[in-house]
């Protein structure tokens, strides 16, 4: 794709975690890629920079779409990837600390069970203002009323 030509169609500038990130969206029209049914292809960079080293990173990510530019725009394609973002930090959280892919439950309403229990936990903690997931299941693990205290039961 001709990237340097295409115009910045959604600059956002946001700041958290001890790091600063600008991202930026280019987004181009297209018809005959190797995609059946894509629509547009989307070029994001994320420019992050670490406050307290002042390490700077610079990824750029390429996707394609089946939305047309009229049913999505460079802005709220953005906001869909940064949303999609987010339900995945969710999943690296439940798949690391659970390790929830390879559980063996499969069948039934057991795996969506699961999930919510999971969710319940991480989402209890973190109300809690804890940041270590994985270190605090392990403290809760230990003492069978913290889980409760955590949860105002008790």
């Amino acid at each position: 794709m001709p990237w340097k030509q295409i115009p910045l169609q959604s600059r956002t500038r946001e700041a958290g975690h001890g790091c600063g990130e600008i991202r930026r969206i280019k987004v181009c029209t297209v018809n005959n890629l190797l995609f059946p049914g894509a629509r547009q292809a989307v070029q994001l960079k994320r420019r992050r920079v670490d406050r307290k080293t002042g390490k700077i990173s610079i990824k750029t990510v390429y996707a394609v779409t089946s939305l047309t530019v009229e049913r999505a725009t460079g802005a709220q394609l953005a906001g869909l990837i940064r949303s999609h973002w987010k339900i995945e930090a969710l999943h690296h959280v439940r798949d690391v600390t659970f390790s929830e892919d390879t559980s063996q439950l499969r069948t039934g309403a057991a795996p969506r069970a699961m999930a919510t229990w999971r969710n319940l936990a991480i989402g209890a903690l973190r109300l809690a203002g804890k940041t270590s997931i994985a270190a605090d299941l392990r403290r809760n693990a230990r003492d069978a009323n913290r889980p409760f205290a955590l949860l105002g039961l008790m």
